[in-house]
């Protein structure tokens, strides 16, 4: 992590200072003496602050406040970003191993139609430049975003005779800097480097053969150039190791190559082959990848190759770069100061004392109520009837 502005690190002497603060305001406070009836009362009223209650606050606030300080001088991270404006150049062995048929139909249709898929898989924008590599290694497509132009150059990749993986390295290296200015051209010295660590352009190169290196420069000499120029190559290992006839069609064989027939014929009306088979150098790969900062894949099928080339832009899309992460520190430490804020208002605040209910001392009982005279079953205001028994008796 870099700081852009790292004089605004003196921020961070207001923890100190805090701190000061808080020792002065200590230093000055006085206690005043309250005459209050009952301290019972004055416990109720008070809330209980231990501690950690006391102190939890004040850290957060200068917690944040160093947060904050350390924002202030404005911090960048080194993180993997997507680059869309990187270029890759697709090297492809169009060797006359690749019509073995080891993979259906043979090599050079089933990479045709890994090539496809990866191209049309990309997202609209990004450049990709096509190379083809037999004795000799040459820029079949220029860098470009234009699909049609890629998907009509991969169907009309012609094989012939020879391998020069190193030339085709080359190769790649002049066609980006055709247009990148800071890689240097083959022909220009380059200061040397080892690949490992470091930034690299965002350009890379892929190199796709079945076979090994049989002409020209070196591989490991052509990727010290490469690693030279701070661009990455991945290698590719295609073919699987067992022997299988080389059978291509018409459409797939250029004028100088020359095949020996076995008395089979090729599928689709085209010719037979002799039965040659030839491996991959993994080995070579392997270094030429890990010179340059790149990686060695192996697929020994179509569905493999096709995965392979399918996972390669994340890889070769991200680059590492400096990106600034202020917000980040302000956010946390806004985070801290409202949090120590929050907690100092939450447990200092005012707890409200119930009221005391008085209750009356004991006394002796009240005597009884006065009984209430029975009601008469007859109506109000009705005299009871006269005896007339006596009268008859006299």
């Amino acid at each position: 992590m870099s700081l852009t502005w790292p004089w605004a690190l003196a921020a961070l002497l207001a923890f100190p200072l805090l701190l000061a603060y808080r020792w002065w305001l200590r230093r000055r406070r006085r206690r005043e003496t309250v005459r209050v009836s009952s301290v019972t009362l004055i416990r109720a009223a008070l809330p209980g602050r231990s501690l950690w209650r006391r102190r939890i606050p004040l850290w957060l606030f200068a917690a944040g406040l160093v947060v904050l300080a350390a924002g202030a001088a404005r911090p960048q991270a080194s993180v993997p970003v997507p680059n869309n404006n990187a270029a890759i150049l697709l090297a492809i062995d169009v060797s006359a191993s690749m019509c073995s048929t080891d993979v259906k139909p043979n090599r050079l249709s089933a990479a045709q139609q890994a090539a496809r898929e990866f191209v049309e898989d990309l997202d609209d924008g990004t450049r990709i430049g096509l190379v083809t590599f037999s004795a000799i290694a040459g820029l079949l497509v220029e860098p470009t975003d234009d699909k049609d132009t890629l998907l009509a150059a991969i169907d009309d990749l012609k094989t012939s005779r020879g391998t020069a993986i190193g030339q085709a390295i080359l190769t790649s290296v002049d066609a980006i800097a055709e247009f990148n200015p800071d890689v240097p051209p083959t022909g220009v010295e380059a200061p040397p480097a080892t690949g490992a660590g470091g930034e690299y352009e965002p350009d890379t190169i892929v190199v796709l053969t079945d076979g090994r290196n049989t002409q020209g420069v070196d591989p490991v000499t052509a990727a010290g150039e490469a690693a030279a120029r701070k661009l990455r190559v991945y290698t590719i290992g295609f073919g699987s190791t067992e022997p299988a006839p080389s059978v291509c069609t018409r459409e797939q064989i250029s004028g100088d190559a020359a095949f020996r027939g076995d008395g089979s014929g090729g599928p689709f009306g085209g010719f037979g082959g002799r039965g040659r088979y030839m491996q991959a150098d993994e080995g070579t790969l392997t270094e030429v990848a890990d010179l340059t900062g790149g990686e060695f894949f192996k697929a020994e099928d179509t569905d493999a190759l096709t995965e392979v080339l399918l996972d390669l832009p994340d890889s070769i899309s991200l680059q590492r770069e400096n990106v600034e992460i202020t917000a980040w520190f302000a956010l946390v430490g806004a985070l801290f100061v409202l949090a120590g804020l929050g907690l100092a208002q939450w447990w200092q605040r005012s707890v409200a004392v119930p009221t005391p209910v008085a209750v009356p001392a004991p006394g002796p009982a009240p005597p009884p109520a006065p009984a209430a005279p029975a009601a008469s079953a007859d109506p109000p205001g009705r005299a009871d009837p006269p005896d007339y028994s006596v009268w008859k008796r006299g």
